[in-house]
């Protein structure tokens, strides 16, 4: 089971009660419907998630048990969320008197969860790596930071103002400037508009207390320790490409 923290509750907590009151009267709406909803692609539910591309037990700092953790409960569950999710919409689009503040509902948690599954994506997809900057990302981050080490201080004091409670830390490229920057997201609904994420750091207790419990800095040496620049220059440059 994932452990959540108090921030996590206070945030979702209004959606999570709404997200009952809203499985059952879609349900039951559907149910009153012409019969079986048949979903379009948009509201399919059938995301999978994606397998670690690196062996958890092999990382240096983060356990394995973190790790898996982290990844079978936390990000697993938004998938398995947000597919709930989508065919609740699809049978809400199916039922002309389902009221609008019940779809707002729906909608909220469908961003919340896709949010979620994509950062959690990001996230395990970075690592697995030795940690060396490389590539023509280390160049564009020295370029607009003054040099790598000052990106690289700016990135762990944005991920340190979110310790002791939820959050991530996204290092992005924004498409509309043309430009890199560390930013600062409260939760999975909160990220810069039209910005291609290059690195999510998970600042949600979840993914350090069962090693560390309140030392989010060591966590964050660990993690910068096991980035993989090969897969962050890859972004970059699709980003820019």
């Amino acid at each position: 089971m994932s452990h959540i923290t108090r921030r996590e509750a206070i945030g979702t907590g209004a959606v999570g009660a709404a997200g009952a009151m809203l499985v059952a009267g879609t349900s039951a709406s559907a149910a009153q419907g012409a019969g079986a909803v048949t979903p379009v692609q948009a509201f399919a539910g059938k995301h999978t998630p994606q397998p670690l591309r690196f062996d958890p037990a092999k990382l240096t700092g983060l356990s394995e048990r973190l790790i898996t953790s982290h990844w079978e409960n936390n990000y697993q569950g938004s998938v398995k969320a947000l597919n709930t999710i989508e065919t609740r919409l699809a049978a809400a689009m199916a039922d002309p008197d389902f009221p609008p503040v019940a779809y707002s509902g729906l909608k909220r948690e469908e961003l919340h969860r896709t949010g979620s599954v994509v950062l959690h994506e990001l996230y395990f997809g970075a690592l697995g790596g030795d940690g060396k900057p490389a590539g023509t990302i280390r160049d564009a981050l020295a370029a607009w930071f003054g040099g790598f080490d000052r990106w690289e201080a700016e990135f762990r004091r944005t991920a340190m103002s979110l310790a002791g409670g939820s959050g991530w830390c996204v290092l992005a490229y924004n498409r509309h400037t043309a430009s890199l920057h560390n930013y600062w997201a409260w939760d999975h609904m909160h990220a810069p508009v039209n910005g291609a994420p290059l690195i999510t750091l998970d600042m949600y207790e979840h993914s350090y207390h069962m090693d560390y419990g309140t030392a989010a800095a060591k966590y964050i040496d660990a993690f910068m320790a096991n980035l993989h620049w090969e897969v962050i220059d890859a972004r970059y440059r699709a980003a820019i490409g």
